[in-house]
């Protein structure tokens, strides 16, 4: 798998507005995607940490270099302050319960 983890800073107020945009990718089912996950800081309820993982990095510069992402990017960029950090790589391992 391979995917990114990326630091994100909400504006006030825009944490359903962000979440609206995930959903929306959710919905549009990019080839390859897996799973999103996204964290709240206990520090701060505006930063979030967000795992996102496809099947394999192909399937992720498909998607990151698709016009559909650029949208939603868009979209989902008007609700924080800043760009976020992406930190890409492979996923190496998964453990569950």
């Amino acid at each position: 798998m391979y995917g990114t983890v990326a630091r994100l800073h909400l504006k006030d107020g825009q944490q359903g507005a962000f979440e609206d945009q995930l959903k929306e990718f959710e919905k549009r089912q990019a080839p390859g995607f897996v799973r999103v996950l996204l964290y709240r800081m206990d520090a701060d309820p505006n930063e979030l940490l967000m795992t996102v993982a496809f099947t394999d990095k192909a399937a992720y510069v498909a998607n990151a270099e698709s016009p559909e992402q650029a949208a939603s990017y868009g979209a989902l960029r008007a609700t924080l302050t800043a760009d976020p950090d992406w930190n890409d790589g492979e996923i190496i391992m998964e453990a569950t319960g």
